[in-house]
């Protein structure tokens, strides 16, 4: 092997690792659909639901995610 491929092949590893590294974050940024906080406290609560109805949906949307991501862990 000489020189060039050498250089060729540890850039290639640093460049695969750098692209993935960034596209997981980019998939992370849209799975979340996270909302700014400014938004969401603008937002009105909709279809009759009182505030605490919508508190207690939105802790127990978030009990799921959190149940979810530890099955996933067990399934490791």
């Amino acid at each position: 092997m000489n020189l060039n491929q050498i250089v060729s092949m540890i850039m290639n590893t640093l460049m695969r690792k750098a692209v993935n590294k960034g596209v997981d974050a980019g998939m992370g940024y849209l799975s979340k659909g996270k909302k700014p906080a400014s938004t969401a406290a603008k937002t009105p609560v909709s279809d009759g639901k009182t505030a605490a109805q919508a508190k207690a949906g939105r802790d127990m949307a978030k009990r799921a995610r959190q149940a979810a991501q530890i099955t996933r862990r067990l399934g490791r």
